[in-house]
């Protein structure tokens, strides 16, 4: 079987029916951006924390809403991109912990232990 060389024909979509919604952005996918964007900034401060944890359960409610509407709910490119951003503020975060505690136990090394006794006690 040959085709000739061309345009392929483009798939009509059938008429919407008249009672499906139309698409609309999920509310809570910008608050998952909002939250991720939030948790990145604050991230050095360990304050990050919280608000990427809120956007990543955020991020995970709206997946599941967004899959169960069939596709009427939109809005996956902000999703996608708030809960990067909400990791992102998650490693700021352990980052910064695990910095400090690395110079808290240099700093501990560095101190003198037990107690320093003047030189004339024995």
């Amino acid at each position: 079987m040959t085709t000739a060389p061309g345009q392929v024909p483009v798939a009509q979509q059938g008429l919407r029916h008249p009672l499906d919604p139309d698409p609309a952005r999920a509310t809570k996918a910008r608050a998952v951006f909002a939250l991720g964007l939030l948790g990145m900034l604050t991230g050095l401060f360990v304050g990050g924390v919280v608000p990427a944890t809120v956007a990543l359960q955020l991020a995970r409610q709206a997946r599941r809403e967004a899959y169960a509407s069939g596709g009427f709910l939109t809005g996956g490119a902000w999703l996608r991109r708030g809960e990067r951003m909400a990791w992102a503020g998650l490693v700021l975060v352990a980052v910064t912990v695990v910095a400090a505690v690395v110079i808290g136990v240099v700093r501990l090394a560095g101190a003198p232990f037990g107690h320093d006794y003047p030189a004339n006690m024995d």
